[in-house]
């Protein structure tokens, strides 16, 4: 059923360019229920896909059933009319529908929690990419229901070389660590960069895949720190992503990431070790993305104070594929170009192997080379911590003015230079690390507890 989900997503898509859709707004909403009728067989499921809004513009439905009828798997059937008063929850929300498809899958499967929680993360990639739809799932499965609706709370428009432009959801749910103080950034910073071509295999061109095949990177570090230029971070994930050149989802080749470790020069990076999590995909059980664990030098140093744990950040890689053929223009024909990309992903990223992996050493290199650049500012800030906390200390050590000393010990809550100098240590710390400097372009949205945040800092120092 997934996959059929993905096929109508991408017709979608396909006849929005057809139509030169990029003077609209890519705006609008799209539902997706699965349901089972009363007292059905567990061996039918339904699927109803309803869109409203400028995205879906000018699709015309006669032409989509004819269409649907030869893209679409052997197993798709004629599906019964959904509940009436879900199609008008929608509407009353999103406005009157541009598009209705239902379709009954037999035999499906068996469709479990698991199963609906990979449809619910395919179509939360699929609002990532497209973040001006919204996006709502439901679920009737033999009388359990459950609904899960995605929008974008922050959105970032950005350029592709041969693509119209993209909006993407750069809200960031990270949450910085225990000892948060003030504002934090909730935008992601997405950064564009060179598309470079793929070379199509053989065995791909043999079953008609012809024409011009390229890749472009766009990446995301989350959570953003820019306005905590102190802040120590470590990259500790790095999740990536592919999109067809409809911008749908489509399965990363577990077998081409799971060796990519292999291939990485971890000395050039500055990493001890890169491990890929995901497991292999099957048809029951697609990966949509390939998560990988980072560890840099010192990771698991049992001496770092618990307080000064650096903020974990993670690197979302996103390749979106771009094809051109002048010999296809036909709707089906590009449908067919798709699959085909699809089917041969995992051989055309081994057949690229080279550049690929060069890209993703490079994005690699430069966020690290950014995390170097801000350990190495910090170094410089921490030894002038030093001589401050050792000249205080000297002085309060050697002062014969016994007032003096207990004032100071007093003001800073200790009892001897012993604990003053730990205080001291921790305070220039928290002081120097939470020094907040507004950087534009950031989204900033105030810490929950720690509203007074700037005061306590100012008072501190």
């Amino acid at each position: 059923m997934l996959r059929e989900i993905r096929q109508v997503l991408r017709l979608i898509q396909l006849m929005g360019k057809q139509r030169k859709r990029s003077s609209l707004k890519n705006t609008g909403a799209i539902l997706v229920l699965l349901w089972t009728e009363k007292g059905s067989s567990h061996q039918r499921l339904n699927c109803t896909v309803a869109a409203a809004g400028s995205w879906c513009f000018g699709i015309e439905m006669q032409t989509l059933q004819a269409d649907l009828k030869k893209v679409l798997l052997p197993g798709v059937w004629p599906c019964p009319e959904p509940d009436p008063e879900e199609l008008t929850a929608f509407t009353d929300l999103y406005g009157s529908l541009k598009f209705l498809l239902n379709f009954q899958m037999k035999n499906p499967g068996h469709y479990s929690s698991k199963w609906q929680v990979h449809v619910k993360a395919f179509l939360q990639m699929f609002g990532l990419t497209n973040a001006g739809i919204r996006i709502q799932l439901k679920f009737k499965i033999h009388g359990q229901k459950s609904q899960h609706d995605f929008r974008a709370f922050l959105i970032s428009k950005v350029a592709l070389s041969v693509r119209p432009p993209l909006i993407l959801d750069v809200t960031c749910s990270a949450q910085p660590w225990c000892d948060q103080r003030g504002s934090w950034c909730q935008k992601g910073h997405p950064v564009v960069r060179e598309r470079f071509p793929l070379s199509i295999p053989p065995k791909a061109m043999d079953q008609g895949l012809f024409g011009e095949l390229s890749v472009q990177i766009v990446t995301l570090l989350s959570p953003c720190v820019l306005q905590y230029p102190h802040l120590p971070t470590e990259l500790s994930r790095m999740q990536v992503l592919v999109f067809s050149p409809s911008n749908v989802p489509v399965s990363a080749p577990s077998g081409f990431f799971q060796t990519l470790p292999v291939d990485l020069d971890y000395q050039h990076l500055g990493l001890d070790r890169i491990h890929c999590c995901s497991s292999k995909a099957s048809p029951d059980d697609p990966v949509h993305s390939v998560v990988f664990t980072v560890e840099q030098e010192n990771w698991d140093d049992p001496e770092r104070e618990p307080s000064h744990l650096p903020v974990q950040q993670s690197l979302l890689v996103l390749l979106f594929l771009q094809h051109s053929d002048p010999f296809t223009s036909q709707l089906t024909d590009k449908m067919d170009c798709e699959l085909l990309l699809e089917l041969h992903l995992e051989d055309i990223l081994s057949n690229n192997r080279q550049a690929v992996t060069s890209a993703l050493q490079a994005e690699l290199f430069n966020t690290m080379k950014a995390l170097k650049e801000r350990k190495k500012k910090r170094e410089k800030l921490q030894s002038a911590a030093e001589v401050i906390v050792s000249s205080t200390i000297s002085i309060v050590s050697s002062s014969s003015n016994m007032d003096f000393r207990n004032a100071c010990l007093k003001h800073m809550k200790v009892r001897d230079t012993h604990e003053l100098s730990a205080s001291l240590r921790e305070s220039l710390w928290r002081v120097s690390s939470w020094k907040r400097l507004p950087k534009v372009g950031c989204y900033s949205a105030q810490v929950e507890g720690q509203a007074a945040s700037n005061e306590v800092v100012r008072a501190e120092i």
